[in-house]
């Protein structure tokens, strides 16, 4: 391939992969604000994050597959137009079915845009040492997109409104179409793709059930029919989704593959990564807005130093691979994120900005290592015309992780702050405490009495805050003990990344 159409290839393939992450931190700074225009509760809110996450993780299985079979070429190029779609519907939603809508559309097509990244890149880069380079470049753009996205969505919410932040990906799909169009050379691998319709719908059955089971919980308690009926289907539907996967001749997850040591434990760090460090900026946002008392735009830019950190570490984790090696710089990501999250279960409402902003910055040192670390991992454990199951697997996973972080880790904040502001509002005698709890925290509709009932609900939101963040600092921490423990049969792999 000439040198031109493989940069333009590069730059293609990591604009659409930008407008694909910019829809997780920009939309997560708008979320307050939506709440207001849209008059929505906190489940609302989950479910404009989760509507994404769940199509993104549940079709991205397919689309790997549907890279290998018809062509990646074509693939990548039909998400890219499908998620420019999606935003503009989003953009003109005044409702929050039309943008919920508008959001399934865009992870149907993120589920194209992600895995197909890695898999036309793997096949661009046969080398090992420039695959590692083009692959940092990519893991880097991702963490600019994270960068930009605060900041971008604070000024754009602060100077226009929160449906901007949606129309903003139009000319950056159109200029990835016309790149990817000129400079990717096609290639399939049909005899590797996968054809599941059943497993496709029973993996969007199980995640949906669970997603809204979880959510559910938080607003309505882990008792209520809502809750306990939806996480039984969930349960079900995993457990049927496994057995057809386990039977199916070409199935959309390759349960086979988890047989392999390296293949196993790079992909559970994965879905950690999701659930923990991906999902952490939903409760940014809403401790920064509702709990600090911040601005869009002022949130959006104390965000920024976690991911300028994260951006960093990504431009020479090349040369960090080739000194550590994958393992140690995979263990020490986990570790980094475990720690820094435990850390933030300090925060109050008046936590000075060194203390969060170092956590922060901690936080993202650790994703900036975690994230290359496990993509390169995944990919490198399979075989390259196994590319785009591989990716579609891993990216699967992550999302999953992602979706599910922020419904259980929701609902866990959500249920601690109901709790305590009941028992606040309860010793200051107010009457119904518990109903008037409830829509200060789901909804942040706060009640004329006491008078300083925003103080005591914003102290109550915190707590739930702790609660969330102690889980996933847990979850990462315990992660990197089993990457500790267990890639030691892997190393060998690991390292051939």
């Amino acid at each position: 391939m000439h040198p031109a159409r493989r940069r333009a290839l590069v730059l293609a393939v990591n604009l659409g992969s930008f407008i694909t992450i910019l829809d997780i931190s920009i939309v997560n700074v708008a979320l307050p604000t939506m709440q207001a225009a849209l008059r929505i509760d906190m489940a609302g809110l989950q479910w404009v994050v989760d509507a994404y996450a769940l199509f993104l993780s549940a079709f991205m299985l397919s689309a790997g597959p549907l890279g290998d079979r018809y062509g990646r070429k074509r693939s990548w190029l039909a998400g890219v137009l499908l998620f420019t779609a999606g935003s503009a519907l989003c953009g003109l939603a005044d409702n929050l079915t039309a943008l919920l809508i508008g959001r399934a559309v865009q992870g149907v097509a993120g589920a194209l845009l992600v895995p197909g990244a890695l898999s036309l890149l793997t096949q661009a880069f046969p080398d090992p040492k420039e695959r590692a380079q083009a692959i940092g470049i990519w893991a880097s753009c991702n963490a600019i997109s994270l960068i930009v996205g605060p900041m971008l969505g604070g000024v754009l919410v602060a100077h226009f409104n929160w449906q901007s932040i949606f129309l903003i990906n139009l000319p950056v799909g159109a200029l990835a179409i016309a790149l990817g169009a000129w400079s990717i050379t096609e290639s399939a691998h049909p005899e590797h793709a996968a054809f599941d319709p059943a497993g496709q719908a029973l993996s969007v059955l199980w995640l949906g059930a669970l997603t809204y089971g979880l959510i559910a919980a938080g607003e309505h308690g882990w008792a209520a029919p809502q809750a306990t009926v939806a996480l039984a289907v969930a349960a079900i539907g995993l457990l049927a989704f496994l057995w057809v996967e386990h039977r199916a001749a070409r199935p959309i997850l390759p349960l086979g593959l988890f047989r392999d040591a390296g293949f196993a434990i790079t992909n559970f760090a994965s879905f950690v990564l999701g659930f923990s460090a991906y999902s952490s900026l939903f409760f940014f946002s809403l401790y920064m807005q509702h709990v600090q008392g911040l601005s869009p735009l002022a949130a959006g830019w104390q965000l920024a130093p976690q991911f300028a950190a994260a951006g960093l570490v990504s431009v020479v984790f090349g040369r960090l691979n080739l000194r550590f090696g994958l393992p140690r710089l995979m263990i020490a990501g986990f570790a980094l994120i475990g720690a820094a999250m435990l850390g933030m279960t300090s925060f109050e409402a008046h936590t000075p900005y060194f203390v969060s902003g170092s956590l922060l910055v901690l936080l993202g040192l650790g994703t900036g290592l975690a994230v290359p670390s496990t993509s390169m991992a995944v990919m490198a454990t399979v075989p390259r015309e196994r590319s785009g199951m591989a990716s579609a697997t891993m990216n699967a996973l992550r999302q999953t992780g992602m979706t599910i972080g922020i419904a259980l880790l929701g609902a866990l904040m959500s249920g601690r702050a109901i709790d305590a502001l009941t028992a606040s509002l309860a010793g200051a005698g107010a009457s119904d405490a518990q109903a008037l709890a409830r829509d200060a925290i789901t909804r942040h509709l706060m009640p004329a009495q006491p008078a300083n009932a925003a103080t005591l609900a914003a102290d109550a939101l915190a707590g739930g805050f702790h609660a969330a963040m102690l889980a996933a600092g847990i979850a990462s921490m315990l992660a990197a003990l089993l990457l500790l423990v267990l890639a030691r049969g892997s190393r060998r792999v690991l390292r051939a990344a």
